[in-house]
């Protein structure tokens, strides 16, 4: 049973606090909520934390006192409040501890749901019961959100509705999920970021106070106050990805996407890109496309690779839906070429600690499941 400030949140708060305090050192937590203490950290690290690791080898990432401060200050000017947070993701994630470190900058107090646990709406209810300010923030991601609103109680959607903020990150969240969401009027933030910004920079497309977006070559770049330090131990890649451009630092995403009239949109990764047989599909379209067919619940499309045509599109897909009507659809739509290879139909997708899709199981899957 989750409990309002459970007592493994209260070794991380403890040491959190006096990071940030600077009156102790960078806490750096640990797949299962292992507390531990980053001593080859820069001087004025609060915290540092491992990128998801969905595409290879995890990142150690240092955020700064300041970062982590102008993260939390940021956020709530953006909301226009401050409220009591749910914590429901993994603290050695950064959407999980700057729950935590909003938490010690607003003054308030978190509440969890069991750590470990499965993701439930059982669980997400008791948390949620136990909350006791008038505002209510809590950061998902969009499987999470899913598992809410797919058949949800009476009692889901009255705790749902009690949130001032739902921010819903780590991945696309697919449209059914939103328009269920809209038809319930809840409070959805879709956000944007990553371990090297303090998280979330981006809500609903629209950068937070002090944030700066720039698109070069289709590439996405991020600038302001909640930027990372460097990649501990990795002075090549920091070089790599943060920048000094017209006198502010910067950090180059792995993102696509374009920054018109204020506006963020990201289309999908540099790596997202498969080729096969010479043509460039984008993996992001046709995951979207196969989201938005009838009875498609959740779907990750990759690249495969084959032996004839270098790569091909593999298709991770659930949900109750027609496979012979999925396919002459993107046919048609998308071409041949998009027509998925290799095809896995698991009862869920498998998921990292963070709530993202598994990528290298899922490819190691697709490999062996050729259509």
């Amino acid at each position: 049973m989750p409990h309002v400030n459970p007592e493994f949140l209260d070794a991380p708060l403890r040491a959190l606090s006096l990071a940030l305090a600077e009156e102790g050192p960078a806490v750096e937590i640990l797949e299962g909520n292992q507390l531990t203490y980053a001593s080859d950290a820069p001087d004025g690290t609060g915290t540092v934390v491992r990128t998801s690791g969905s595409t290879g080898t995890p990142k150690r990432t240092a955020l700064s006192v300041d970062a982590i401060a102008a993260n939390a200050q940021i956020t709530a000017e953006f909301l226009g409040f401050e409220g009591q947070w749910l914590l429901a993701l993994p603290l050695n994630y950064v959407a999980g501890l700057t729950v935590l470190t909003r938490s010690l900058f607003s003054g308030t107090e978190p509440v969890a749901t069991e750590p470990g646990a499965h993701f439930s709406a059982d669980a997400f209810n008791e948390a949620a019961a136990l909350m006791t300010d008038r505002r209510r923030i809590t950061s998902l991601v969009p499987t999470m959100l899913q598992r809410l609103l797919t058949d949800p109680s009476a009692e889901t959607l009255a705790h749902l509705k009690r949130f001032d903020a739902l921010l819903i990150g780590g991945g696309r969240t697919p449209k059914w999920v939103l328009e269920a969401g809209a038809r319930e009027n809840l409070n959805i933030f879709l956000t944007y970021g990553s371990a090297e910004t303090c998280g979330g920079c981006v809500y609903n497309g629209v950068p937070l106070p002090r944030v700066s977006v720039r698109e070069e070559g289709g590439r996405l770049w991020l600038g302001g106050p909640t930027l990372a330090t460097e990649y501990l131990g990795d002075p090549a890649r920091t070089a790599e990805h943060f920048r000094e451009l017209d006198s502010e630092r910067w950090y180059l995403t792995d993102d696509l996407g374009a920054f018109t009239d204020g506006v963020v949109s990201v289309s999908g990764r540099v790596d997202d890109v498969i080729n096969s047989a010479g043509i460039k599909l984008s993996a992001a379209h046709i995951q979207r496309f196969v989201e938005a067919q009838p009875g498609v619940a959740s779907a990750l499309v990759i690249g495969v690779s084959h032996p004839e045509w270098g790569e091909a599109v593999g298709l991770a897909v659930t949900g109750d839906y027609d496979d012979d009507a999925l396919t002459s659809a993107i046919r048609t739509e998308l071409g041949a070429t998009s027509v998925p290879k290799f095809v896995w139909h698991p009862a869920e997708l498998p998921l990292l600690g963070n709530g993202k899709p598994d990528r290298l199981r899922i490819a190691e899957e697709l490999r062996q499941h050729p259509r």
